[in-house]
């Protein structure tokens, strides 16, 4: 079963490597969709895969990298995104 989610991380989420993270994981995982810094200094992400590597990676974005202290995770249901066909780090919005 397929699942595609909207995310937003706020805490100390920018400056510590968290998009880096973010994207290893992804790949790891093999999740498409995208990650980017917000001028409010949250971080924002899409994620697309199948349900079980969606949990894991919205498991790992809750822990962060070492020096990350996240505070939320606001999780989003969305409607698949045909588009999503990798993982991409994107300009911040």
């Amino acid at each position: 079963m397929s699942r595609t989610v909207h995310v937003l991380i706020t805490g100390t989420v920018q400056g510590v490597g968290y998009r880096a993270f973010v994207e290893r994981q992804a790949r790891r995982l093999g999740i498409c969709g995208w990650v980017r810094n917000r001028r409010d200094g949250s971080v924002e992400a899409v994620f697309s895969g199948d349900a079980e590597g969606v949990g894991a990676i919205l498991t790992a974005c809750r822990s962060g990298p070492r020096l990350a202290m996240v505070e939320e995770v606001r999780v989003t249901e969305r409607s698949a995104d045909g588009d999503l066909r990798e993982f991409d780090v994107l300009p911040t919005d």
